[in-house]
């Protein structure tokens, strides 16, 4: 018996020494100084501390913060302190060890990134809490002071994504939908487009395995031709780059499977319709890095001979960085087989920078600071300002969060030709907000390119704009609804949350004089009453509104506060406002009751199998995406303890799955084509005599499904149109488009939500 045990144990030894050996291998081989010891320590002190615990995948615990730790060398490029703090990021969390005993063994700076890497409990949104966002607040907090924080988690989510198929299949689409949401978008502000671009893959995996496996045998069905397609492409651009004698080579890059989906959901159209799916690389070693750039036009104008470029495409990034530091030279051209394709132009070290993000710049970077790291100081800078006055809600923190996350730029100049980064679809008032607070709050219209234009403009780059103030203007609360970047929107909501208390204030000391002055005594319904006889929500909105004068206490408000109270009015103001909008009972009782669901009996860890007769009786669909059997789902315990059924790459969910994921189920229909559902077919083509006549009579007589509304417009010989039809699952969807589609005249045929 004992023999059968040593050998085992001598084996998981060895793996855990060999893993260890390569990521001192890896990091012996970058540029970074040579601190061996202390990495050596970390892993030791690590290895001791996981000793004995097992992953849910079985193997040693110490395999994860080992690989944590290879990603953050290997694939990020971070140095000891970094590798360190990898190795020790769970030691706090899952063992007995504290901080303060890794800062007494390992140091200050370690000791800070590993507690900013440590979960929380408790905080600050009350009984509306989530662990996640909480948890993200913090992580984002102590990134203010030392960026590594979040390119160790990045890595450490990229470790967990990777082996995510030990998990159960709710915290599957959990932790998918979290990385999805926050973790990709976060790895790509930071430049870590590798990361970004696996991130995102992984996530589709799991949450709609089918699609991802089917868009993966399609690329491979198609390799061949892409492969012929980029050496035809390319050969003529070889023979003139070699004739300007610089060292390069070209690369094919394939769109990844995530970005193919997402287009073809965006655009409506099948895979076979995507022709961006190639695109080229052309990566080249500069003589002399002070030509670095004119080096890039003049593999540009190359090119540019060879095949035509389109004119509304060229992206000039190697003039003007993006803000996470990327540098290239986009250009479209035209193939001679009729396709567009992307050529990207950039340095060995511009590569290094989209590979690796700001962690290249400082491999890089020689002596004191850069402008990479002035634009990073930036960013953190408004991530900072956003943590000063977090969202009360998780979900519209995260939200918040996310806005600033997205790496999509525009450029526009100020009236003295200075250059202003801003986020794709930034407004006037973005812009306004951008160059300061105050300017902000007292706009009141610009001038984009010399002519006036309102605050909700929306800029577009290369737009010269010049912001008009007021010393009168104030924050309108309609701002919102157009302010687009995290920064602004943030402030707008500041001062407008200033604005409502002291209103509020001022409210309560109007009323209370205006009573006392009418010999009116407060049993403690006088603001109920004020409530209702002017239909505000709470007595809160009723003091802003007299606060801010909307409402001027009168006669009216006089008379009807002396007159005797009956018993049926207390009766009717105790319905109306003694008790919460959840405790009042609806009017059609039989139909608004909540769905009275067992906690007991829904276990979180299995399963969920969506029968016609739960569906009818137990589980709500939900309505912002009206998710049909067949439908990649999940289900989403909410506060009045009901299972609302959403696609699982709908909006709402994607913010369910990263703030409240642990009310997350995972679910499967089961309903054998017994229930019908509704649902929308977009239909577009050329229109022709007897067109309706061929789509009613290919949907009602040949499928036989039922058609609840039609709408069809016709406009130059072009029509287009929606059907609302009944069916069963997305199999009868599928029919129906498919047979819609071989009419002679219909070009456009897929489902949308409404």
């Amino acid at each position: 018996m004992d023999n059968n045990i040593v050998p085992s144990h001598t084996v998981e030894e060895e793996i855990i020494d060999n893993a260890f050996q390569q990521l001192l291998n890896d990091y012996l081989n970058s540029k970074h100084r040579k601190k061996v010891d202390i990495i050596t320590k970390a892993f030791n002190f690590a290895n001791q501390a996981h000793k004995g615990i097992k992953r849910r995948s079985g193997e040693p615990y110490i395999m994860h913060p080992l690989a944590v730790a290879q990603i953050v060398c290997s694939e990020i490029g971070l140095g000891s302190t970094s590798i360190c703090a990898a190795l020790l990021h769970d030691v706090v969390e899952d063992t007995d060890y504290t901080v303060e005993d890794i800062e007494n063994i390992f140091g200050h700076k370690i000791a800070q990134i590993v507690d900013g890497l440590t979960k929380i409990s408790g905080g600050i949104f009350g009984d509306r809490a989530s662990a996640q966002a909480e948890n993200f607040k913090k992580l984002l907090l102590t990134m203010s002071s030392d960026i590594r924080v979040i390119l160790i988690k990045i890595a450490d989510r990229l470790h967990n994504m990777r082996t995510l198929g030990s998990m159960l299949p709710n915290k599957q689409y959990k932790i998918a939908g979290e990385t999805l949401y926050i973790y990709a978008p976060l790895a790509n502000r930071l430049g870590l487009y590798k990361i970004k671009t696996e991130l995102e893959n992984l996530s589709f995996k799991y949450e709609h395995p089918e699609e991802y496996i089917e868009i993966e045998e399609k690329l491979i069905a198609t390799a061949d031709d892409r492969e012929k397609a980029f050496n035809e492409f390319t050969a003529p651009i070889r023979i003139q780059l070699d004739k300007l004698g610089l060292k390069y080579r070209i690369l094919a890059r394939v769109k990844s499977i995530y970005s193919i989906w997402n287009k073809m959901q965006s655009k409506h159209v099948p895979f076979e319709e995507i022709f961006d799916i190639l695109a080229v690389r052309i990566i080249f070693d500069p003589a002399d890095i002070e030509e670095e750039l004119n080096d890039c036009f003049d593999i540009y104008v190359t090119i540019s001979k060879i095949y035509k470029p389109h004119p509304d495409r060229l992206r000039d990034w190697v003039s003007h960085p993006k803000a996470n530091g990327y540098q290239a030279l986009h250009v479209t051209l035209m193939a001679n087989n009729g396709h567009w394709i992307e050529v990207q132009i950039r340095s060995e070290r511009m590569n290094d920078v989209a590979e690796q993000g700001f962690a290249a710049h400082w491999k890089y970077k020689e002596g004191g600071g850069s402008e990479d790291e002035g634009e990073l100081e930036k960013w953190l800078k408004t991530i900072k300002e956003i943590l000063e006055d977090p969202q009360p809600d998780a979900m519209d923190f995260l939200d918040t969060i996310k806005l600033n996350l997205f790496a999509s730029e525009i450029f526009v100049f100020t009236p003295k030709g200075e250059i202003k980064t801003l986020p794709q679809n930034s407004t006037a008032l973005d812009f306004a907000f951008s160059l300061h607070t105050d300017i902000g709050s007292h706009c009141i219209g610009a001038k984009v390119n010399h002519k006036l234009v309102p605050l909700s403009h929306k800029l577009q780059s290369g737009d010269q704009v010049e912001i008009l103030t007021s010393k009168s203007q104030r924050v309108q609360p309609q701002w919102e609804l157009f302010a687009t970047t995290a920064r602004a929107r943030t402030k707008i909501a500041f001062i407008l949350k200033k604005e409502r208390k002291n209103n509020q204030k001022k409210g309560e000391t109007m009323l209370e004089e205006f009573l006392k002055n009418e010999d009116i005594q407060d049993d403690g319904t006088v603001a109920m009453k004020l409530c209702k006889m002017h239909n505000f929500k709470n007595e809160e909105e009723l003091l802003i509104a007299i606060g801010n004068k909307t409402i001027l206490l009168g006669d009216a408000e006089k008379n009807m506060l002396r007159e005797k109270q009956s018993a049926g009015w207390k009766k009717l103001l105790t319905f109306s406002f003694g008790s919460t909008a959840k405790d009042k009972k609806p009017e059609n009782e039989s139909e608004a009751k909540p769905v009275e669901v067992d906690k007991e009996k829904i276990n979180t860890k299995k399963i969920l199998k969506l029968t016609e007769d739960e569906l009818q009786k137990k589980y709500v669909m939900a309505d912002c995406c009206h998710p049909i059997p067949g439908d990649d789902v999940l289900g989403y315990i909410d506060e009045n303890e009901r299972v609302i059924i959403h696609k699982r790459q709908c909006p709402i969910a994607a913010k369910i799955k990263s703030s409240y994921g642990n009310r997350i189920i995972a679910t499967e229909w089961d309903t054998h084509k017994s229930l019908s559902f509704l649902v929308y077919i977009y239909i577009k083509g050329i229109d022709s005599m007897g067109l309706l006549n061929e789509v009613t009579q290919v949907i009602s007589r040949q499928l036989n499904v039922n058609i609840r509304k039609l709408n069809i417009e016709t406009d130059d010989g072009i029509f287009e149109g929606k059907i609302q039809l009944w069916v069963h699952d997305v199999e009868d969807v599928k029919s129906i488009c498919n047979n819609l589609r071989l009419i002679k005249n219909i070009k456009i045929v897929n489902r949308v939500e409404s």
